[in-house]
């Protein structure tokens, strides 16, 4: 006689295990303790064996039944069902292990050996939850070139033109991953290429008139603020590095005896170590820190802890305190007026501007042969940079114009 729901759930432990049969070997399996389990008696190659369809409730009679007649399909073909769920579980771990988010997870945590920022960590796992909420659990070797393309336009209608781009070139080098660890055959973001609106170029706002710039100095050492920012705003022009640079700084970082400051790779956009050379100006500012390594590793730590740095919004909302709009002027345009001043005195060697600003020649072959860090026109360049400063703040007349090159050697 076929099992019913009331007789289901009215099926109480008893002092021994026993049985409440359906039909085609379909039972349900009672517990001394009330727990109810499916199973399914069979035979395979004269052999006797059971097989597991789940805990009652969460499997109801129904579902038992559909998994009950899909074994017998099996064994109708002269297969054993058992082997099957098997093999099945394996194909499932092996397809999962083999999903694009897998993929991209085992990538993630090779970038993050590799010594990829917390930003940057921060900003890869973003961009990429955004294609594994789609495609995450799909094998990646079974993704198309218009399913990626199909996410990134999501990306696109959304007017993220340049995120978008970044996703195409993130995703690619998770395909790119995936290839060389023998789990996919070609790289179908690289057929994207050229398929994505070209995101036009956002230039940061910055100051690169002298007079401006004078003004700018003029209106920092106004400033009211706090004495930590303050003085963050005071340094950044004269070393120009790229504020998260600033943010991150050590007194680790520093030899102060040897006027120098030294960012570890780990902390530079080019994963490659950058030293600047520190003017006396530079060097009274970093005087001028009331705390030391002792109170805080950092330079310029968080108000809320000293083992954070300050936010990094913190230089801009003091820009903008100070007057300066977002489109005027922000802590990366720093770097643009240093570069736009020191070219037009003329008297720098354009590769000792690009060397100081930590940049990377695009010409691979051009790279590797300019192998002079041109160290001795930069420490002269700092200094005399300083000294500019120092000018355009006071309200000095400053010369500006195309000046004679001087000859200097890499050195």
């Amino acid at each position: 006689m076929a099992l019913t729901a009331l007789a289901i759930r009215n099926a109480k432990g008893r002092d021994k295990p026993y049985k409440l049969t359906d039909s085609d070997g379909l039972f349900l399996y009672v517990t001394p303790n009330g727990r109810r389990y499916w199973r399914m008696n069979y035979r395979h190659m004269s052999k006797q064996k059971t097989l597991a369809f789940g805990v009652y409730p969460d499997s109801g009679l129904a579902e038992a039944r559909e998994q009950r007649d899909a074994a017998r399909k099996v064994l109708a073909r002269g297969d054993d069902p058992a082997e099957k769920i098997r093999l099945d579980r394996v194909a499932a771990t092996v397809a999962a292990s083999n999903s694009f988010k897998a993929v991209a997870d085992e990538w993630l945590v090779k970038a993050e050996r590799e010594g990829r920022s917390a930003v940057t960590m921060k900003k890869l796992r973003w961009l990429l939850d955004f294609i594994n909420a789609s495609i995450g659990k799909r094998p990646i070797s079974a993704i198309t070139a218009q399913e990626l393309l199909t996410m990134l336009r999501k990306m696109e209608s959304k007017g993220r033109y340049e995120t978008a781009k970044r996703l195409r070139s993130t995703c690619g080098q998770v395909f790119r991953y995936a290839i060389a660890t023998a789990r996919a055959d070609r790289d179908v973001a690289a057929d994207l290429r050229g398929a994505l609106i070209a995101p036009q170029p956002v230039h940061r706002a910055a100051i690169t008139i002298a007079e401006e710039a004078g003004g700018l100095l003029r209106a920092i050492e106004a400033f009211e603020g706090h004495p930590n920012t303050k003085t963050a705003l005071r340094l950044l022009p004269h070393v120009f590095v790229r504020p998260g640079e600033l943010r991150h700084a050590e007194w680790a970082d520093f030899d102060l005896d040897k006027a120098l400051w030294t960012i570890p790779p780990h902390k530079t956009k080019m994963r490659r170590p950058h030293s600047i050379p520190l003017s006396t100006q530079a060097l009274a500012i970093l005087g001028s820190i009331e705390h030391d390594a002792d109170y805080s590793r950092l330079l310029f730590p968080s108000l809320r802890s000293v083992d954070r740095p300050m936010s990094e919004n913190t230089i801009n909302a003091a820009l903008r305190r100070m007057g300066y709009a977002q489109d005027e002027m922000t802590g990366h345009g720093f770097r643009a007026m240093a570069a736009t001043l020191l070219n037009e005195m003329g008297q720098w060697h354009p590769d000792a501007v690009e060397r100081q600003l930590a940049h990377s020649d695009n010409n691979a072959v051009r790279r590797a042969y300019t192998r002079g860090e041109y160290w001795d026109e930069r420490a002269c360049m700092m200094q005399h940079w300083s000294d500019y400063l120092d000018l355009l703040r006071d309200g000095r007349n400053v010369v500006t114009g195309k000046f004679a090159k001087t000859s200097r050697k890499a050195a």
